[in-house]
């Protein structure tokens, strides 16, 4: 029996030691390598030094053109079962094409997040009034999840919002959160003790609004008065792709330090006591949240920062949306070796109950191969979707070879 043959064609070449969506794209190839799939990643995007090497394993790497018949020619000669989409935006300049050469193959967008709902919410925050759902972004990514057969979603509260909200079927969603390995008494063997760790840390990748948005909270609103009352400790900032503006934040005098990329996201926010993340807005769920639980770092965030992360189980240690209590709460973390060691106990919880791969993995490769066995009667059901895959994709398609041609001349 030949090797079901997956195509992920992605938005950028991943990148999991500068965001948490490189390391769940990296996550998703791991788990369909584990069963058995032969894997072509494709993208137009530009590698940096910092992109995922597929050359150790036994995913077949492939460079393509945006508005360019050569991908035509590609899709015709691999002919998938299965393409994956990263994020919407990806379906819209490639989803017609597959549509076109590979008709029968089941066709999966991967959100990461709901682009629109964390758009929606930043322009909340900067215009200090409710958040608009109905944007035009929204429109964009709707119609994409309607038009693929199934769309991962890594939070339970989106799926919630898409489901209420949106009214899509829910035939066409997928929960699918971050796929942890089990944190085992050998690992808790290896984290650093409290005695051993000192500071505040935060991490995030700057080219996403959000974190740049949260160091200026930090910087602002938190760091001035945390650090009166707790004079001796630094606030240690980590992120990808730092601009000027971030980096002239810098000040010594402060204890507000500036460090730039971490090589080990892990290892960086092992060594420190406390993670600090007070995020205003944004979507899905946070890599480094999940990161700190991994090495035993209790962490201080909003209640938009932890969503849906934690279910019905307790935090890792403070949620709270008012900065002064933030503050309070932040240095009674910091100071009670107790609670700290409570708040750790939590994280594993939540690591082993909620994002243990095995909770996820065969199920989700399983209903994957069902629905594409019966592709044919699903996209029946989904009849608003055949009606946007034949409008909406012929203007897509249309103004595609419109660029395609204009590119020749």
């Amino acid at each position: 029996m030949n090797a079901k043959k997956l195509l992920i064609i992605g938005f950028v070449w991943p990148e999991p030691t500068s965001s948490a969506a490189g390391t769940r794209m990296i996550q998703l190839v791991d788990l369909f390598l584990a069963k058995g799939y032969q894997i072509t990643f494709a993208s137009a995007a530009s590698k940096s030094d910092f992109s995922y090497d597929f050359s150790k394993t036994e995913v077949v790497e492939q460079e393509i053109r945006l508005n360019d018949e050569t991908f035509n020619v590609f899709l015709k000669e691999l002919n998938p079962d299965l393409v994956l989409f990263d994020r919407f935006m990806v379906e819209e300049q490639y989803g017609w094409r597959v549509q076109q050469e590979c008709p029968n193959a089941l066709r999966i967008l991967d959100t990461e997040d709901l682009h629109s709902l964390r758009s929606a919410r930043q322009q909340s925050d900067k215009k200090k009034q409710a958040a608009d759902l109905f944007s035009d972004t929204a429109k964009r990514e709707m119609a994409s999840i309607l038009r693929c057969d199934l769309s991962l979603m890594i939070s339970e509260v989106e799926v919630d919002i898409l489901k209420t909200q949106f009214k899509v079927d829910p035939s066409l969603i997928y929960y699918l959160p971050f796929l942890e390995k089990e944190i085992t008494p050998e690992d808790i063997e290896k984290w650093l003790p409290y005695e051993d760790r000192a500071d505040f840390v935060f991490i995030g990748n700057f080219l996403h609004e959000p974190n740049w948005n949260t160091v200026q909270v930090l910087k602002t609103k938190i760091w001035p008065t945390l650090r009166k009352k707790l004079p001796h400790a630094n606030l240690n900032i980590y992120g990808a792709y730092p601009s000027q503006k971030v980096l002239q934040l810098n000040n010594k005098s402060e204890k507000f330090l500036i460090r730039g990329r971490a090589i080990d996201a892990k290892e960086t926010i092992a060594k420190h006591r406390i993670l600090l993340a007070p995020i205003q807005f944004g979507a899905g769920i946070k890599g480094k949240f999940i990161d700190a639980m991994r090495v035993g770092t209790p962490s201080v965030t909003t209640a938009i920062g932890a969503e849906a992360m934690k279910g019905d189980l307790d935090w890792n240690g403070i949620i709270e949306d008012d900065f002064d209590l933030f503050v309070e709460k932040a240095i009674k973390l910091y100071e009670d070796k107790n609670t700290w060691q409570i708040a750790r106990k939590n994280g594993v919880k939540i690591i082993n109950q909620r994002y243990s791969v095995k909770y996820f993995a065969d199920q989700f490769i399983n209903d994957v191969e069902n629905l594409a066995s019966n592709l044919t009667k699903h996209r029946q059901n989904n009849f608003f979707g055949q009606i946007l895959n034949h409008h909406t994709a012929q203007s897509t398609k249309y103004m595609s070879l419109w660029i395609e041609e204009k590119n020749k001349r």
